[in-house]
């Protein structure tokens, strides 16, 4: 089966194939599409069916939609829904001017927001909801976590696994970040992972 993802991330397309291997996985990219939806909700679940929507309205096809994000508890849960386009306390949305801090600068700037609290609290989750739209009626929703700890310097990043902050979370299980686990420890343990392995069993009972 054929499935869009509503994303322009190589590194979500690949995750998702992995997780899903009995399906093709298309971003909107390789259908020569552009896709760029204005996420206007206000927490992962409505940003994920507002870009299966946005899809679904170009390819006519069924399509899984994601919005994910890492959550400080210290921080109020931040960035949250703004995780993407963070670029610290001052500018949770994002640069006025639209751009987009590099994520090395976003990664050292989360830790100096929560260093700055004093707090040692340092738990933190990586929340991902899933959306499977078949047609414009009829959709499914998954929404996961992934714990771990924010490293308290960001000399302590390692990895170059995943993506995004995986270098600077901590999983005190494992005694490595995220960006240190195989992909396919990452993807069995993984907010995305589970979300998807989720939506992969009603899939499953769709083409049964």
């Amino acid at each position: 089966m054929k499935i869009f993802l509503a994303s322009g991330n190589r590194h979500k397309q690949k995750e998702m194939q992995e997780i899903l291997p009995h399906c093709e996985i298309l971003i909107p990219a390789d259908a020569g599409l552009d896709f760029n939806p204005e996420e206007t909700g206000t927490t992962f679940y409505e940003n994920a069916l507002i870009k299966a929507r946005a899809l679904y309205s170009l390819v006519r096809k069924p399509v899984i939609a994601d919005d994910s994000g890492l959550c400080v508890e210290a921080l109020g849960n931040e960035p949250g829904i703004y995780t993407s386009r963070y670029a610290g306390p001052r500018f949770m949305h994002g640069y006025p001017d639209g751009t987009k801090m590099p994520q090395e600068q976003q990664n050292q700037c989360l830790i100096q927001q929560l260093n700055q609290t004093g707090s040692q609290n340092r738990k933190c989750f990586y929340v991902c909801a899933m959306v499977l739209l078949i047609d414009e009626h009829r959709f499914y929703v998954a929404q996961e976590t992934f714990e771990g700890e924010l490293i308290d310097d960001i000399k302590k990043q390692a990895g170059t696994g995943g993506f995004g902050y995986d270098p600077i979370v901590w999983l005190p299980k494992y005694k490595k970040t995220v960006a240190e686990i195989s992909a396919e420890e990452k993807n069995r343990i993984s907010h995305r992972g589970k979300a998807a392995r989720a939506i992969s069993e009603i899939l499953k009972k769709l083409d049964s």
